[in-house]
């Protein structure tokens, strides 16, 4: 069978995955679905692998190579707009919070395209080795792969040749980008606490306003990679959440941000990480305010593709999609992939497919309206056209695999 006749299951699965998200770690309907599409396809299957709802698949196939497929499963705490219709209304807590949960990043696309690629290869005989299929969980909280380390290395102790993942992205969705080397930043996140001293707002004297003074952090931060970081490095510091207070009559005790920085060198880095430490304890002496707390939080490694596996799915990419086969230029985001070949010191091939509609990148990109018209990853309205997709990942997927596979 072809990929033409296995469209409609791949199409659906996206579409319930899509209108059904589950936050990092809590992604139990959604293994449970995983584990039972699994083993509709032929294949044996664990569940619960890890410190949280991980699910593993193994096909077995002869001797030969084994092979790690990856997706991840946790969705995002985004309210998503109303495009399409099969869009999600599902809600959760975050952090104190109730928010809308949103396939914001494309897991719903990786999830689809591996289940897809998966059926696809269970019915080919002209291939022989052994498929580990990992359908990982909170990702974007950057210790999902980490979690499942242990487990993995108990389970299969014999370990696996190569391990290959993808992720979707704002490009044209028949577009495979892919690189040897590094292709994923690093990425660090710090939890920053300002403590000052409260009072009635009537009276800032009697106080130190840890509102003002973090604000005052904030804006000084963004000057590390303008005037720290020379212009030929690539480092990126932002402030994600901010916090404080509880009535607009109260100056509080403390506030809150939290910091993500990402970066490619060792030494840029350091440097990043302890200007950061320098800028927000100065700003507190300045104030004549206590030391700052300053928590460390998740932590995603460099993602750098092996050279040798590289070559070999590039070339299998060129004869697939030909000119629709580009050269992935290093990106900001961050991953936590890297850390399941890790578990056995294999290497790994990480790339990019597109999910956006063709003509529409193609006249964003002459207009110079791309970043406005084509949506990011994380956003309310990343949502990836069905086709041609869906079609471009578990091709993908399928080439990606057969290339190493006996």
């Amino acid at each position: 069978m072809t990929l033409e006749s296995h469209r409609p299951f791949i199409e659906d699965l996206y579409r319930e995955l899509h209108a059904s998200p589950e936050l990092s770690n809590r992604e139990h309907r959604t293994a449970a679905r995983m584990a039972e599409l699994l083993r509709e396809a032929g294949l044996e299957v664990y569940e619960q692998v890890g410190d949280s709802t991980g699910v593993v698949g193994v096909l077995r196939r002869g001797d030969g190579p084994t092979v790690l497929l990856r997706a991840d499963m946790d969705g995002l705490p985004v309210t998503e707009v109303e495009q399409v219709p099969y869009r999600s209304s599902a809600t959760d807590e975050f952090e104190g919070q109730r928010t809308g949960v949103m396939h914001a990043c494309g897991h719903d696309t990786h999830m689809a395209a591996l289940q897809g690629a998966l059926r696809i290869l269970a019915e080919q005989d002209d291939w022989s080795g052994t498929i580990l299929a990992v359908f990982q969980p909170a990702e974007e909280m950057m210790v999902g792969a980490l979690g499942m380390q242990e487990a993995l290395r108990e389970r299969f102790p014999d370990g696996i040749d190569v391990a290959l993942g993808q992720h979707v992205m704002p490009a044209a969705a028949d577009e495979v980008r892919s690189a040897a080397g590094p292709v994923m930043a690093a990425s660090d996140h710090l939890i920053v606490t300002v403590h000052g001293r409260g009072g009635h707002g009537s009276q800032p004297e009697k106080t130190i306003d840890p509102i003002v003074l973090a604000a005052s952090m904030v804006v000084r931060l963004q000057t590390i990679v303008s005037r720290e970081v020379a212009p030929s490095d690539r480092a990126v510091v932002s402030i994600g959440t901010f916090h404080a207070g509880t009535k607009q009559n109260i100056i509080p005790e403390s506030a809150r941000f939290e910091v993500n920085v990402r970066s490619f060198e060792e030494p840029v880095r350091r440097r990043v990480l302890a200007a950061i430490e320098r800028i927000v304890q100065g700003e507190c002496q300045v104030a004549g305010a206590p030391p700052a707390t300053i928590v460390p939080g998740d932590i995603a490694p460099l993602t750098v593709n092996d050279d040798d596996a590289a070559a070999t799915v590039g070339a299998a990419f060129d004869a697939v999609f030909g000119d629709r086969h580009a050269v992935q230029q290093p990106l900001l985001g961050s991953e936590d992939f890297s850390y399941l070949p890790e578990t056995w010191g294999a290497p790994y091939v990480y790339w990019m497919y597109g999910g956006f509609d063709p003509e529409l990148v193609r006249v964003a990109r002459e207009r110079g309206t791309f970043d406005i018209d084509v949506p990011s990853n994380h956003s309310p309205d990343f949502i990836p056209v069905l086709q041609p997709t869906l079609d471009t990942a578990t091709t993908a997927m399928v080439t990606a695999a057969r290339a190493f596979l006996a």
